[in-house]
């Protein structure tokens, strides 16, 4: 079998364990195995790299991860401040939490290295947050923005943690404590996407490539599935994917990612029963039409005019019952959707009627990629079943 270039990417050595005070590094086999999934599962839409780029950028990385555990606000290097650098680390992170003990951490390491991987990948998504927060006018909002990229980071730790110990990770557990556990997954989801929401209002545009890269429809859409996956089980909601009958296209797929994210998670956050469906439609050739449809309590009209503000002033009294506000007083999740579908040279709209569901939809062009091959039949319907 002929050498591949994940092959020859060589991770590189880290300083050995207890050689610098005790910190734990990257072990040398989560490095390889993030290094070869770059390339061969995230080569296409991220642009397959060389093998000295990825031997560069395991290094910046790497060496980043120990960095944080003596100094959490330490600067990540520029060169790792790219999608390439998220996905690496967002790998290795998750490879961590899938066998920790196969790559032979200990209990008392796991936290320590999870919650330095979790800084350095917050530094990679953010990078920038703390210059565009010093630069706005009102202290209210700088203050905001500071106390949102404070926050993220353990949140996402506690996150990490909680889906470990609900998956056995760290021993069996029982249903109830599962469920708990799953709640607590939830919570910390919810307050890190609004965290998230405050540091990218006013930086959409690096949420999106600079120019349209092949990419897979199929692979965005099973990507949101996944993340809201804690969501949709702890509240035993069914989400449905539709992928295109054309799946290689060309266009921006982190911010597609991004609008689709934020609209399933609010359609879940609001629906008690029943759906969530994401959806594609061929509009027309080289135009596909997506689509987040719920069958929740849906929009009332009193909120519309201001729905895609950051911040909605509606009295208490009108949208709450039983202690529970049927919708949020902060739109920014739907602000940040509408400004990266303008982005992208579409509009987001909405249908509504209260008690009958929401649906959000919009139109993007996305020619067929060159290298696209015929695989064959539509893919069917996929449906993520209530716990």
């Amino acid at each position: 079998m002929p050498e591949t270039d994940a092959s020859k990417t060589r991770p590189p050595s880290p300083a050995p364990r207890g050689a610098r005070d005790g910190l734990i590094p990257v072990p040398p086999a989560i490095q390889q195995i993030a290094a070869e999934e770059l390339i061969t599962r995230w080569g296409r839409e991220l642009g397959k790299p060389s093998s000295a780029e990825i031997t560069d950028l395991l290094g910046i990385v790497v060496a980043s991860v120990l960095e944080m555990q003596i100094t959490p606000r330490a600067v990540v290097d520029a060169r790792a401040q790219t999608p390439r650098g998220n996905r690496l680390i967002t790998v290795m992170r998750d490879e961590v939490m899938r066998a920790w003990k196969t790559h032979g951490l200990t209990e008392a390491e796991l936290p320590v290295l999870l919650l330095a991987m979790e800084r350095v990948r917050d530094a990679i998504v953010n990078g920038g947050a703390n210059a565009f927060a010093s630069t706005l006018g009102s202290e209210g909002l700088k203050l905001l923005a500071e106390v949102a990229h404070d926050m993220h980071s353990p949140l996402g730790s506690i996150l990490f943690l909680a889906e470990t110990l609900q998956r056995g990770g760290s021993g069996e557990v029982n249903d109830l404590q599962r469920r708990q556990l799953g709640l607590i997954c939830t919570a910390a989801l919810g307050l890190s996407s609004v965290g998230k929401d405050i540091i990218d209002l006013e930086r959409s545009e690096m949420l999106m490539e600079q120019k349209p890269v092949p990419f897979s429809v199929t692979s965005v859409l099973d990507a949101v599935r996944d993340i809201v996956r804690p969501i949709a089980e702890v509240k035993q909601l069914t989400v449905r994917i539709e992928p295109p009958s054309e799946d290689e296209r060309l266009g921006h797929p982190v911010a597609l990612r991004r609008v689709l994210l934020n609209l399933t998670t609010n359609a879940l956050k609001f629906t008690e029963h029943g759906f969530v469906e994401i959806s594609t439609r061929e509009a027309s050739p080289g135009r596909v039409e997506f689509a987040v449809r719920d069958s929740g309590r849906g929009i009332d009209p009193a909120m519309m005019p201001t729905l895609f503000d950051p911040v909605r002033h509606v009295p208490p009294s009108e949208h709450e019952q039983y202690g529970r506000k049927l919708f949020s007083n902060t739109g920014l999740g739907l602000t940040i959707c509408r400004k990266l579908a303008e982005a992208m040279g579409s509009q987001l709209r909405v249908e509504t009627q209260p008690g009958c569901g929401t649906r959000f939809f919009f139109e993007l062009d996305l020619p067929l990629s060159p290298s696209r091959r015929n695989s064959g039949p539509s893919r069917k319907k996929q449906v993520t079943p209530a716990a």
